[in-house]
C-alpha cells in the first residue's frame, strides 16, 4: 500500500468521524482544515482517491490529525462509561462470578465428602 492509500483512508475515517449527517462531507472536510491546519483540497483529493502520491510532511500531518481524532474519541468514551457507571453503577458479573467460585467450592466440599465414606 502506498503512503498516498494510507493516507486516503485516515482522511474517510477522519471525514466519517467528524461528518454530521448526510450532506455534511464538505462542512466535515472544513472542520477539519480549521482544527489541524490540513489543506482542504488535499484532504478531497485524498477522499475521493484522485492523489496518487502524498508529500511526506502532508502525510505525518494527516497521520497526527488522525491519533489526535481517536484519542479524542476514546476520551469521550471513557466519560460517557464514568457518566454511566455513576448513574447505574458498576454492572459488572463479580456477584455472579463469586456466585460460580462458591458453587466451585461446595462441589469440591461434596466430592471430598464422598471420598471420604
Amino acid at each position: 500500500m502506498s503512503s498516498a492509500d494510507v493516507a486516503s483512508d485516515y482522511v474517510r475515517r477522519m471525514v466519517e468521524n467528524e461528518t454530521r449527517g448526510w450532506g455534511d462531507t464538505d462542512n466535515a472536510l472544513a472542520r477539519l482544515e480549521a482544527k489541524y491546519g490540513l489543506p482542504f483540497w488535499s484532504l478531497q483529493n485524498l477522499r475521493m482517491g484522485r492523489a496518487k502520491t502524498v508529500e511526506a510532511g502532508l502525510f505525518a500531518r494527516i497521520r497526527a490529525a488522525y491519533l489526535a481524532q481517536c484519542e479524542r474519541q476514546i476520551s469521550r468514551l471513557q466519560e460517557e462509561l464514568k457518566i454511566e457507571k455513576a448513574i447505574c453503577g458498576d454492572d459488572t458479573f463479580e456477584d455472579l462470578e463469586r456466585e460460580v467460585s462458591d458453587l466451585v467450592a461446595r462441589i469440591q466440599e461434596k466430592k471430598q465428602a464422598r471420598k471420604m465414606r
